[in-house]
This record gives C-alpha cells, structure tokens and sequence, in this order.
C-alpha cells in the first residue's frame, strides 16, 4: 500500500510529464480555444451567477483586517489541513474528523489516492465511458485499466464481480457515483453496497470521484455512508464544483488506516494545502452553519433550469435527432444520436464551423469498441438560457 512512486526514476517521470503536458493527443477540446463567438459547450465549469463572490469578497476583506490572522494565514500550516474545516466537513460526511485530509483540489486528491494505494504497473477497473483526467493520474503508477460498462444505474458491478471470479485482479476501482461525467447517471445504492462488497472479497480499494455530490436538483440521494464506513473506499469530493475552481481546495475521506500514508506522501511534495485559501474557506462556511446550503440551493436551482432549456431546446430544433435523459443532478447531458448514418465526426466538425463547441463521446471512450462514439457530451452549467438556446440553433444548422 505504500506509493509506487518510490519505484519511478527519472527518465520514466520525464517521459510522464511529456504525456501529460500534451493535451491535444488525448482529444480535450475544453483545453483548445474555441473560434471567436463560438458558444462553449465543453467543461463542467460552474455557473458565474452561482459563484458566491460578495460573500468571498466580504470574507477576505475582514481577514486582512485582522492582522494576526492574517499573519497567520501567510504561514506554513498543518498538511493534514485547518481542524475547524476539517471538523465541518466530517460532520457533513459523517466521519472522525482525522479521517480527513485536505488537498489542492480534486485531480490532487486522485493523484495521492492513486500513488498510495496503486502499484508499479497493477490493472486498475474504470468506468467506460471514463472522465478521461483520471487515466492521466493514473499514469503516474500504471497504464493497465479494466474496463467496465456504465449502465443506465451507473457502474456494472455484475460485469466485474465476473471478471473477478474468473481471475482477474486489480488494485482498485474508479467510480463517479453522482452525476457521472460523462453519462450523467448515478449508482444505485444496491450497486454502491456490491462493489464494495467486492472490494473487501478481493481487497481492492474503490476510489470515489465525488465532485458533483452536491449538485442535485431532482430525485433522491442514493447516499455515500457505505463509502465513508468502509476501510477499502478512497472518498474524494472537491469545492471545484461549488465555490469555484480557482480555490484549489478538495478533501479525502480516508480509512483510518490510510491517513498516515497519505499525510507521509504529502510531506514528500507539497506539505500542505494553501493556507491563505483554507482560512477563507474555513470562515465561509463555518461562520454560518446554513451558508454553504443556501449556496447549493441558489446554484441548483439555476443548474435545474439550464438543463431544461437544453433538453427542451434540442426536442424542438432537432425533433427525433437525440435520444435524451433528464439528468438529476451535475453539469452534463449525453445525448445519443439516433440516426446511426450521420457521421458524429463529420458533425463535430459542422458544428465548430457554426459556432458551437461541445465534446465528442469518443473522446471518453476507455474500451477500443468505442461505443460512446453515438454521445455528444454538453456541458450546460456556466451557459445562459440564452446561449443554450442559440448554441442548439447552431446545432441544428450542422445537421
């Protein structure tokens, strides 16, 4: 269980770095600019409006008025992270607060997750369609993945609990339980209990990508108490999605056995989240205890409108074109295409050349099938009515 970074010398992390500096060869349109006036329909970024930045604003001008504590937040700090922040965010997971240990964000928390619990070159299982990012974390320890189908309850356990009882074997396994990106399903709470099950069978962790936990706005909760509670479940959640990616600030829910591994591979790199950010964080959403909930609702309610306007928008410009799904939850639609004679490269390339840009599914395809090559994935949370309206206009001139 230790990192298999002790195992990397130089000339293998110059080669990973060569990869991972290189975008384009892994197809992600979010990190090439788009055409002048084009509408981006490309990365879960969140809403402008939903960004709380009066309320940030009015948080970082009374700390720098405080000169000791600003003092202090221009100071090294702890690496497990802040206790008040670690405190609030146990108690909304559920957990001892020493369970939790704050990172640079949510990519940070996979990689240390991926580094502490993966070996030189073991198979990890994931999600096909995958977020594609994790397969660059992953990279770090290994390029052997297997994998697994997402169904319209998310993440097929019975085809892994297969391929385990027929010999396969794996260090762990890589799910986005809510709102998945790109499928836009969650798993059910049946399928969350067996794979864990399965993790404690064969003794394999599950790392748990949990950024869009917080942004539902129809159906129920399937719940994340059967991570929490297990020894073989990595939890990592994120402020990204909520407060704003610029803070750079996610946590772990770790099993008790792991925090000090963690905290170890820390101390070997960045030593410890910003502490600047942490104190202002930390003030937000602990100087009010229902402050952070009413940012979740103001959000939500303008995430449940703009994936409405989009699905409404696409049903009434390109009637019968896409097969659709109201998601529930997060920043994405998938959409299917329904006609198997359009050539979805051929209308990606329509479609930025008519002023819309969204990504292909291929794009997420972590099997050579390619089955996701049907889907297109649209981002609608940092987009207008307006511009869904119009970037669907667009869409519909491609076709």
């Amino acid at each position: 269980m230790t990192a298999a970074v002790n195992d990397h010398n130089i000339s293998e992390l110059t080669a990973f770095s060569r990869q991972l500096t290189a975008p384009q060869g892994f197809g992600d349109a979010s990190l090439i600019a788009a055409a002048p006036g084009a509408i981006r329909l490309l990365g879960g970024i969140p809403a402008p409006e939903a960004l709380p930045v009066e309320d940030i604003g009015r948080a970082t001008a009374e700390l720098w008025q405080d000169r000791d504590a600003a003092v202090a937040s221009l100071q090294y700090s702890q690496t497990h992270g802040f206790v008040a922040l670690r405190n609030w965010i146990a108690q909304r997971e559920g957990v001892d607060p020493r369970r939790i240990v704050m990172t640079n964000g949510g990519m940070h928390g996979l990689s240390l997750a991926v580094l502490t619990v993966v070996e030189r070159g073991a198979a990890v299982a994931v999600e096909d369609p995958v977020f594609p990012l994790f397969l660059r974390a992953l990279e770090v320890s290994t390029t052997q993945t297997l994998p697994v189908p997402v169904l319209a309850d998310g993440f097929d356990v019975d085809y892994l609990a297969g391929r385990l009882a027929a010999g396969e074997r794996i260090a762990a396994a890589y799910i986005v339980p809510d709102f998945h990106n790109p499928t836009q399903v969650t798993l059910s709470a049946d399928k969350r209990q067996a794979l864990i099950g399965l993790a404690e069978r064969y003794g394999f962790y599950v790392i748990v990508d949990n950024p869009y936990r917080e942004l539902r706005f129809a159906g129920e909760e399937q719940g994340v108490a059967v991570f929490n509670q297990s020894d073989r479940a990595i939890h990592v959640n994120t402020f990204t999605k909520t407060l704003g990616p610029g803070w750079r600030l996610g946590w772990l829910v770790l099993p008790d056995h792991l925090v000090d591994p963690v905290i170890r591979l820390r101390n070997r790199g960045d030593s410890h989240s910003p502490t600047v950010t942490q104190t202002i964080v930390e003030r937000l959403v602990t100087g009010d205890g229902q402050w952070f909930d009413r940012v979740l609702a103001h959000a939500n309610a303008l995430y449940r409108e703009r994936a409405g306007v989009l699905i409404d928008a696409l049903h009434e410009q390109l009637p019968g074109a896409f097969e659709t799904q109201a998601p529930e939850g997060g920043l994405f639609l998938w959409p299917r295409l329904t006609d198997d004679n359009i050539d979805p490269d051929a209308l990606y390339q329509r479609a930025l050349a008519k002023g819309v840009a969204y990504q292909q599914g291929a794009f997420f395809a972590a099997s050579p099938q390619r089955e996701s090559a049907r889907y297109l994935r649209f981002a609608f949370g940092d987009r207008t009515p307006d511009e869904l309206r119009e970037a669907v206009h667009r869409l519909a001139l491609a076709f």
